[in-house]
């Protein structure tokens, strides 16, 4: 028996090779500099997207100070046009008022159209003190608010 025969890395193709290993060690070197470049890529990639999104930030930081001065602008032509149309108003106000007065359209009750729903004829209204309406049994709870009157409806409203 010889020492190689002891020492199974020096047989001939033992699963210990320094050969085998080598390789091994070329393999993992070889997936760890794909790693690296695809990082690489990816850290290239984030940095432009990073830079354009500087860019367009740069770009809305100008639009915004536009519109603000647009916004600066426009709030002093309105508060001078406010302020012109306010004196204008107390200067004319009088002859307004007589125009107005003028030219005031009158029309009587019996020709103005009442076809709207806000026109339309309503019921009689009862108009009588609360001790005769309490007296006549029209007081009670309220347990329908859309309901005048007591809960039964023996009683008719009557007007006065």
């Amino acid at each position: 028996m010889t020492i190689t025969d002891l020492i199974p890395a020096l047989k001939g193709r033992g699963r210990r090779r320094a050969v085998d290993e080598v390789e091994r060690l070329r393999g993992d070197v070889v997936k760890l500099l794909t790693q690296q470049a695809a990082a690489d890529d990816a850290f290239m990639l984030l940095h432009q997207e990073l830079t354009d999104a500087r860019g367009k930030q740069a770009e809305a930081e100008l639009i915004v100070v536009k519109q603000l001065a647009d916004i600066d602008d426009l709030t002093a032509e309105r508060d001078h046009w406010r302020d012109e149309a306010l004196d204008l108003r107390k200067r004319f106000a009088a002859e307004l008022a007589a125009e107005a007065n003028a030219t005031r359209v009158t029309v009587p009750s019996w020709v103005r159209p009442i076809d709207g729903p806000e026109d339309q004829a309503t019921g009689p209204i009862d108009v009588r003190p609360l001790w005769a309406a309490r007296d006549a049994g029209l007081l009670g709870p309220v347990t329908d608010p859309g309901r005048i009157g007591p809960d039964d409806d023996t009683q008719p409203i009557e007007a006065i």
